[in-house]
């Protein structure tokens, strides 16, 4: 079941160049971390009961890269946390709905995550995530 926004993703060419900004708001990147399987380096900001992950690439295949070589820096996609993420997965796939991996799998932090193409979620990617201290 669906919980609440974990976090809004931002694709950017520059994790070091790009915080200035949010911690010029007086916001904190208080992780960094690779997730190779996605191809990225995230930066993670607290940001009241959610957060923010600034997205850069590791590679230029990665879907970051093509993202910003299509569109720029900026809004790359929403998440949802979920404490049922496998649950979740069934019922958009039996609703019809594209996802983008086989099945959920690894995320940052340890999280298992599902991605929705945004021809089914109105024009915008959305993340499912479970972190693995979720109750199911």
């Amino acid at each position: 079941m669906i919980k609440g926004i974990a976090h809004i993703g931002i694709a950017v060419r520059s994790i070091e160049e790009a915080r200035g900004f949010y911690e010029a708001m007086g916001l904190e990147v208080t992780v960094i971390e690779e997730v190779p399987q996605e191809g990225v380096r995230v930066a993670l900001i607290p940001c009241g009961d959610s957060r923010i992950e600034l997205l850069e690439a590791m590679n230029d295949d990665s879907p970051v890269a093509k993202f910003l070589e299509r569109r720029g820096p900026g809004m790359h996609h929403l998440c949802l946390s979920s404490n049922d993420i496998h649950g979740d997965d069934s019922r958009l796939r039996d609703a019809g709905v594209r996802v983008l991996r086989d099945r959920p799998g690894p995320g940052a932090e340890g999280t298992t995550v599902q991605f929705i193409h945004p021809s089914s979620s109105g024009g915008v990617l959305v993340e499912l995530s479970q972190s693995a201290s979720s109750d199911t």
